[in-house]
């Protein structure tokens, strides 16, 4: 018996490993389609599609009309090669059977002043994917608010081989919140790509309505690197928490630019969760100033650390310790209950039970910032 179960653990994880490899090869192709696209280069928009693929796509007569590769591609022929058209490219959806696979990708215009879905069929050919068809459809009512949830990559306490990841609540409990309020949600990491989760917790309703959503779950695995970010668009940011939060965010120099760029330039909102406060502890204004200097802050306090557990010796700084030797003066409540500080566009909060508190409070913000 032991046997058996050692042989289909193997074979699922083998199984499950194929799958993320394959879908891994998909997106390569559907990359090809949406840089193509996006940078006006015809020559990889072309090599996405098989030769005799198919498109079905409907003109702005309303009458709908079938395409070849060449003839779609020359609707970018005539346009400066490889500068930025304004169409911004997301993947939503990949799902693969043997050879086959279909595609959702977001297509969004400038400021998302129209946004369409494309759909895709794909089949592999030898040892590379490509495009057999595609259909799209405009959305109804664009969205021009749009906010950034910001989280690690590191999978491991620094260099130990001790789990972990982004807290699970506290990205579901501001997807929702921002989601119910009209916003569009991104996510962005250092290297970009899929993400580790941390604190799963299927009893929870929210947990499991967001575990179970194909869309939210695929962009967890597709979240932007830095390179792939429009600052213009975002009203607001949130640094995610969970012990992943410590490594690989908040010594990024290219996250801290688009952050304090949204905070400077386009009057946006800057928020964190628990460990997120890690995030903002780098953070400088234009005048050489740390952001915290002079503000109330809160995050996950250095006192309910276990400063005897392993985990703790892997952390490169503490939160609170650091926030106050740069000027701020750092604010927490009793284990177990919710708290958030605000100063000016700055939210904080203290743990995971806070996460929908400051959500709210960041789309406060912005409602007033419009007015």
């Amino acid at each position: 018996m032991k046997n058996l179960t050692l042989l289909l653990t193997v074979l699922f994880a083998f199984q499950f490993s194929n799958a993320q490899s394959e879908c891994a090869n998909v997106e390569k192709a559907l990359q090809k389609y949406m840089e193509g696209s996006s940078y006006n280069k015809p020559e990889m928009l072309e090599s996405a599609f098989a030769e005799n693929a198919t498109l079905y796509l409907t003109k702005r007569d309303g009458s709908f009309n079938r395409y070849s590769p060449k003839e779609y591609v020359g609707f970018f022929k005539n346009a400066e090669k490889g500068k930025f058209n304004g169409r911004d490219a997301k993947v939503l959806e990949i799902e693969v059977t043997k050879d086959i696979a279909t595609a959702k990708v977001e297509i969004a215009g400038p400021e998302r002043k129209w946004v369409y879905i494309d759909l895709f069929l794909l089949k592999k050919f030898e040892n590379e994917w490509k495009i057999i068809s595609k259909t799209a459809t405009r959305i109804d009512g664009p969205n021009e608010k749009s906010v950034l949830l910001i989280v690690s990559n590191a999978h491991y306490y620094g260099d130990t081989k001790l789990n972990t990841g982004n807290s699970f609540s506290e990205i579901v409990n501001a997807y929702d919140v921002f989601k119910n309020a009209g916003y569009t949600i991104d996510f962005l990491s250092p290297e970009g790509g899929a993400v580790p989760l941390a604190y799963i917790n299927t009893s929870d309703e929210m947990s499991k309505k967001y575990l179970y959503d194909t869309d939210f779950m695929n962009a967890l695995k597709n979240t932007k690197s830095p390179s792939e970010i429009n600052v213009s668009k975002y009203k607001a940011v949130q640094y995610i928490g969970g012990g992943g939060a410590m490594f690989g965010v908040p010594e990024n120099e290219a996250i801290q630019n688009i952050v304090m760029e949204i905070y400077e330039e386009h009057n946006g909102v800057i928020s964190s969760v628990c460990h997120g406060s890690a995030g903002i502890v780098n953070l400088k204004t234009k005048d050489g100033k740390y952001l915290v200097d002079g503000k109330d802050v809160s995050g996950y306090p250095d006192d309910f650390e276990n400063k005897d557990k392993p985990y703790f010796k892997t952390f490169p700084f503490l939160i609170k310790e650091t926030i106050e030797k740069r000027g701020g003066t750092f604010h927490f409540s009793e284990s177990g209950k919710p708290h958030v500080e605000v100063d000016g566009r700055l939210v904080t909060g203290q743990n995971f039970l806070s996460s929908k508190l400051v959500s709210l409070k960041v789309i406060e913000l912005i409602s007033a910032n419009e007015e």
